[in-house]
């Protein structure tokens, strides 16, 4: 019996310590909250160190452009030609004569004004060489025959440095007739007159006066003879013009 009140005796002292002890340790804890400065509610919570640093993130690859259809080629220009018929005004370049020049000699003109296509493009400008061949040429032998004869023929024109091959008929417009003074030629046709004369003049007088006479008369007609047969040359002075007609046109 009486060990059962020591037993019961302990129990209360223990649980009146143990009261006293949590009360004590509860004062401590509610002094320490009181000394704490205020925390402010509004700032923001950082869990910097529980956030692991962020992986570099790769560029997105560009996308690949798309092929574009290939530009349809420009239309190619159209060639600088000339029609057939066009007329290229010249200018020849040195005295073309039929008492000094022959047949085959090669003789040039100069293009002197802009010749354009239909576009109104400059296909031979002005200052080009044209080359030509005299292919016929003779003075004029009487006085009928009021132009002689001269055939030239173009057969290329120089363009920037560079010849093409011309098919053309050409003109010289300036062109004269030069009469020539009295040669052997025309001396012989006035003798062989002279003597038709007085052979005529024996045979109607039968003596040596109607000779004589005959022989002026005839030596009259030969004169007039020979004045109207007299040779005439035909001239194309330095400078005059030549004036082209293409046959076929041209291509640059």
């Amino acid at each position: 019996m009486a060990a059962k009140r020591l037993a019961i005796l302990a129990v209360t002292i223990l649980a009146a310590c143990g009261g006293e002890s949590r009360d004590s340790i509860a004062a401590d804890s509610l002094s320490r909250d009181l000394q704490l400065a205020p925390a402010d509610s509004s700032a923001e919570l950082g869990d910097y160190a529980a956030t692991a640093p962020a992986k570099p993130v790769a560029p997105k690859p560009k996308p690949r452009p798309r092929p574009q259809p290939a530009p349809e080629p420009a239309p190619a220009p159209a060639p600088l030609a000339l029609a057939s018929g066009t007329v290229i005004p010249t200018a020849v370049d040195q005295e073309i004569n039929s008492r000094s020049n022959k047949k085959g000699e090669i003789v040039t003109t100069t293009v002197s004004s802009d010749v354009t296509d239909s576009r109104g493009r400059v296909i031979i400008p002005a200052g080009s060489k044209v080359t030509m061949t005299i292919t016929e040429i003779r003075e004029s032998e009487n006085k009928g025959d009021q132009t002689g004869k001269l055939t030239l023929t173009p057969t290329e024109v120089a363009i920037g440095g560079r010849s093409y091959p011309l098919t053309a008929s050409a003109e010289a417009l300036d062109r004269h007739l030069k009469d020539r003074k009295t040669n052997a030629g025309d001396v012989a046709k006035v003798g062989a007159g002279a003597a038709i004369g007085a052979l005529a003049g024996r045979v109607i007088g039968g003596n040596t006066k109607g000779a004589v006479i005959g022989g002026v008369i005839g030596g009259a007609v030969g004169t007039q003879r020979a004045v109207e047969t007299q040779d005439r040359d035909v001239v194309v002075p330095a400078g005059s013009r030549v004036q082209l007609t293409l046959q076929g046109g041209l291509i640059i």
